[in-house]
């Protein structure tokens, strides 16, 4: 058995994990969906990139979880890598859902092609706050009607210090055992069917593995069944690596 600690991207909440969290369950895995302070039901709590790191590793220590597989959905990616690496001898894997990647001193925003800087404009429009999209920004993703509306109804305005703020690492990413999820929708350009160049060298490592899913950038809601067995099977691979380093 192991833990999964679940936690979704920008605006999202624990909620987000529904459709997926039964599946794991069902194969005997401990599943804790997370929501960052800020979001959902943790709305109006003060959060900063360091507060979302902090989330996630008070949750492991709380529960006292072992053989935990982290997961990081987009945004999360980045908190997600660096609880990683503070959780010590409790992580087993972590697995990165068509998600950014943290690089030391870096924010999320660092690796948009403007800088971040219409995000940025954004945030400073709307209180602090990155605002919920509309409904058409889901168009061409793989989801129903359905699955947009929840989409839309479920988000929040993301904090923006957040997505500002740099990441912080004390040793490199690859040394992590890692699985990255690449969603990409049937029919894309083969340019455009890539990991990011700063992913693909992480793939490079032994530690890390490349998983592709062939949908929009919200699996857990276009294909939650087919997720759910990805992050089974990293956790099996969590068992291989485990007899090869020991």
């Amino acid at each position: 058995m192991v833990n999964f600690v679940l936690v979704a991207g920008a605006r999202l909440g624990a909620w987000a994990w529904g459709d997926v969290a039964p599946f794991l369950r069902a194969a005997g895995h401990g599943v804790h969906p997370l929501t960052l302070s800020g979001l959902a039901d943790k709305r109006g709590v003060p959060a900063g990139q360091a507060t979302h790191v902090q989330d996630i590793v008070a949750e492991v220590e709380r529960q006292d979880l072992r053989d935990v597989v982290l997961v990081g959905h987009s945004y999360s990616g980045i908190p997600v890598g660096q609880a990683a690496e503070r959780i010590g001898d409790r992580l087993a894997r972590v697995v990165f859902v068509d998600s950014s990647v943290p690089a030391d001193g870096a924010s999320f925003l660092s690796a948009w092609p403007d800088g971040g800087a219409a995000v940025e404009a954004s945030i400073a429009e709307n209180g602090g706050f990155w605002p919920v999209p509309p409904a058409a920004h889901f168009d061409g993703e793989g989801l129903t009607d359905e699955q947009i509306s929840r989409l839309v109804r479920g988000s929040t305005p993301h904090p923006g210090a957040t997505l500002t703020e740099p990441a912080v690492l004390a040793g490199p990413l690859a040394g992590l055992p890692a699985t990255y999820v690449l969603c990409v929708m049937p029919g894309t350009e083969p340019d455009d069917a890539e990991p990011d160049e700063d992913v693909a060298e992480l793939l490079n490592s032994e530690r890390w593995r490349l998983v592709r899913m062939d949908t929009g950038h919200w699996p857990m809601f276009s294909q939650p069944r087919e997720l759910a067995q990805v992050l089974l099977d990293a956790a099996e691979e969590r068992e291989r690596l485990h007899a090869v380093y020991r």
